[in-house]
C-alpha cells in the first residue's frame, strides 16, 4: 500500500497461465514494487506482445488458360501506361529545365531539393506523394506543383515533408503548389505525422492570386494548419534553405523548431526592392533578414547552419528529441504472395469488360496469398474479407461487378465490423460505367432498394474511424466510387494504377447524356483525355499514381506510417481552464 495505490489479490496466479504477467505480479506482492505506482510500475517491465496465429485459407489464384485472352490485352494496356508513366517521371524529375537547375546550383550555390531529401532521410529513401501534380494545367506545366510532399523516414521516425522546389519559377507558389502542400498537411494530421518543411520559395505568382489567397482552402490555410498541427502534439520543424518572403515568412516562425543557412537563407515580409521603394534605403538580403540577423538578433530561428549539409544534421538531431518509442523492426517473418507481383500488370483492367476476378488480384497483395472471406456467397459483386499485409492486419473490400444491393449490405456490414475491431481498411475500386437505363417498374423499384443500400454503406464508411487506403484498379465512377471510398470520403491515402479511369461517367457509354451522334462523340472525346489517371493525379485528386507491381509494398509502407501514432508517448492533455472570480 501506498498514497497512490492499494493492490489487494484474490485466489491463485499460475506461473503457466499468467505468462508475462507473472514476474510484475510476484514483484508486487513480495513488496518490491512498493516504491512505484501500479501503472507506472506495469508500464515500466517489458511485454512481449504477439498477434494471434493467421489461420487464413489461402487464395490458390493461379492464372488459367481461360484468362490468357484477357490477360494479354491488359499487359499490353499496362505496358503503355507504364511507358507514359517512366515519361511524365522523367518530366518532373528535370524540374525547372536545365538552364534553371543550373542558376540554382552554381549561381545561387544551393543543393537540389532531391539531394536535400536525400541528406534527410535514413538511406536517403522517402516515399513521395502526387509527384504528376501540376502537369497539363490549364496555365501550363508546373512539373511537381513546384514542390516535392511525401513520407521518410528520419532516424527510424516516419516524417512528413514539404519542400519547395526553386528550379521552378524560382519556387513560386501556384494554385496548384498551395493545394499540394495543403494535402501534405492533411496527411500530418490524420496521421499524427511529424512534419519538415524545407522552404525556399519566391512566395505567391500574382496572376493568379484570386485562386491563391483569399479562400478557406488557399494560401492562408497553410498557417492555420501550422496552429492546429502544433495543439494536437503533432512536431512541426522548419528549414530556411533559400527565400521566405511575404506571406512564406510564416512557415519557418510557427514551426516549433528551425534551422537556417547561413548566406542562403533568408526571412523577410518585404525584401530589398521593397525597401528601397518604399523608404529610398538600399539594404543587402543577408542584413535584412539572414540567419545571423534572425538567429542572433531576432530570435526568429532556433539553429544557425553554416552549410546545407550541417542544417539536414541539425534537423535529423531535432527529429531524434521527439517523444517516441518505436518498436524493433522485423521483416524476416513476413510471407510473400505465392503468386509473383509482376502478374498484376496483366491483371490491371484496360477497360471494365477486361475485368477478372478480384480474387486473382488479392493472391498477389496479401501475406502467403491468404484471405478470409466475408460473406462469401453472399452479394458476390464484393468481395469482402480479413487478410494481412506485411503482418498488418487489414479488411478488404474490393469490387468484382456491380454494386448491387445485396453487395452493398454486405459491404455496410464488413466495414462496421472492421471498425468495431479497429482493424484498417483497404478498398480496391473498379466501379461499372454507368447504371443501365431504368425502362420498367420493376426495374426502377430494383434501383431504388440498391440506392438506399448504397446509401447505407456510404454512412458506414464515412462514419468508420479507422484508417482507410483506396486503390483505384480500374474505373472510378459515379456514386458507386463514394460507397467505395472516394477521395470525396477521406481516405487516408488514395492511389490509382495507370490504367485508372476517373470520371462522372467512362467513355464510351455517354449516349444517354448527349441528344445526338455528334454530341456523344464530343463528349466521349473529352472523357477519354479527362478521365486519364496522369489527367487526374495531375489535378491532385489523388496522392499519386503507382505501378501495379509497386502496390504491395506501397500498402506496406502506409500501414506502417499509420500505425507510427500508436508509439508517440508524449499525447495531448485535457488541460483544467482556467476559473476567475
Amino acid at each position: 500500500h501506498n498514497s497512490q495505490n492499494t493492490v489487494m489479490t484474490f485466489g491463485i496466479l499460475s506461473k503457466t497461465s499468467a505468462g508475462n504477467l507473472w514476474q510484475p505480479l510476484a514483484h508486487i506482492l513480495s513488496g518490491q514494487a512498493k516504491q512505484l505506482p501500479l501503472a507506472a510500475y506495469l508500464m515500466s517491465t517489458s511485454v512481449h506482445r504477439r498477434r494471434l496465429p493467421s489461420a487464413f485459407p489461402v487464395l490458390d489464384e493461379a492464372l488459367q488458360p481461360i484468362h490468357n485472352d484477357v490477360f494479354e490485352a491488359n499487359l499490353r494496356n499496362s505496358q503503355a501506361c507504364q511507358e507514359r508513366y517512366i515519361e511524365y517521371m522523367e518530366k518532373v524529375k528535370k524540374g525547372g529545365g536545365e538552364n534553371a537547375v543550373k542558376r540554382h546550383t552554381q549561381r545561387n550555390k544551393k543543393m537540389l531539393v532531391t539531394d536535400r531529401l536525400r541528406m534527410l532521410f535514413d538511406d536517403g529513401y522517402y516515399f513521395e506523394l502526387s509527384p504528376f501534380a501540376g502537369m497539363g494545367l490549364p496555365y501550363g506545366d508546373i512539373p511537381s506543383a513546384g514542390c516535392l510532399t511525401g513520407i521518410g523516414k528520419i532516424n527510424g521516425l516516419w516524417c512528413v515533408f514539404i519542400a519547395n522546389d526553386a528550379t521552378v519559377s524560382g519556387g513560386t507558389a501556384y494554385p496548384i503548389t498551395v493545394k499540394k502542400q495543403l494535402r501534405a498537411q492533411d496527411v500530418a494530421i490524420q496521421n499524427r505525422l511529424p512534419c519538415v518543411y524545407l522552404v525556399d520559395s519566391g512566395g505567391a505568382f500574382l496572376p493568379l492570386q484570386s485562386e491563391i489567397f483569399p479562400d478557406k482552402n488557399q494560401g492562408g490555410r497553410t498557417f492555420y494548419n501550422e496552429a492546429i498541427m502544433s495543439a494536437m502534439k503533432i512536431p512541426q520543424v522548419s528549414v530556411v534553405c533559400g527565400s521566405c518572403t511575404a506571406g512564406g515568412a510564416y512557415i519557418p516562425t510557427m514551426a516549433e523548431e528551425t534551422v537556417m543557412v547561413h548566406r542562403i537563407g533568408t526571412i523577410f515580409l518585404g525584401g530589398p526592392p521593397l525597401v528601397k521603394a518604399a523608404t529610398g534605403e538600399e539594404v543587402s538580403p543577408e542584413n535584412l533578414g539572414g540567419a545571423t540577423l534572425h538567429a542572433e538578433v531576432s530570435g526568429c530561428v532556433d539553429h544557425f547552419a553554416s552549410v546545407e549539409k550541417e542544417a539536414y544534421e541539425t534537423t535529423r538531431n531535432i527529429i531524434s528529441t521527439l517523444n517516441f518509442e518505436l518498436p524493433e523492426e522485423d521483416e524476416a517473418g513476413v510471407e510473400e504472395p505465392l503468386h509473383s507481383v509482376e502478374e498484376l500488370m496483366g491483371l490491371a483492367p484496360r477497360d471494365y469488360e477486361h475485368s477478372l476476378e478480384v480474387k486473382l488480384i488479392l493472391s498477389r497483395l496479401t501475406d502467403g496469398s491468404k484471405f478470409q472471406e466475408f460473406k462469401a456467397r453472399y452479394g458476390t459483386t464484393l468481395v469482402t474479407g480479413f487478410a494481412r499485409i506485411s503482418r498488418h492486419q487489414v479488411g478488404i473490400v474490393a469490387s468484382n461487378g456491380a454494386l448491387t444491393h445485396n453487395a452493398s449490405l454486405k459491404g455496410s456490414h464488413f466495414v462496421q465490423l472492421c471498425d468495431q475491431r479497429d482493424i484498417p481498411l483497404i478498398f480496391l475500386q473498379n466501379t461499372v460505367p454507368m447504371p443501365e437505363l431504368t425502362l420498367s417498374q420493376n426495374q426502377a423499384e430494383t434501383n431504388a432498394n440498391r440506392l438506399k443500400a448504397q446509401g447505407s454503406m456510404m454512412s458506414a464508411v464515412a462514419c468508420a474511424s479507422v484508417p482507410k487506403i483506396t486503390i483505384v484498379i480500374g474505373g472510378c465512377h459515379g456514386a458507386e466510387s463514394y460507397a467505395m471510398c472516394g477521395r470525396s470520403f477521406d481516405p487516408n491515402f488514395l492511389f490509382l494504377w495507370p490504367n485508372a479511369r476517373v470520371s462522372l461517367v467512362a467513355p464510351g457509354h455517354s449516349a444517354a447524356l448527349a441528344q445526338d451522334e455528334e454530341d456523344v462523340e464530343k463528349i466521349n472525346k473529352r472523357l477519354e483525355k479527362e478521365s486519364s489517371a496522369f489527367f487526374s493525379s495531375g489535378r491532385l485528386w489523388d496522392d499519386g499514381v503507382i505501378l501495379p507491381q509497386d502496390t504491395r509494398k506501397v500498402l506496406s509502407d502506409c500501414l506502417k506510417i499509420i500505425k507510427q501514432q500508436e508509439y508517440q508517448l508524449s499525447k495531448e492533455k485535457i488541460r483544467t481552464p482556467l476559473l476567475r472570480m
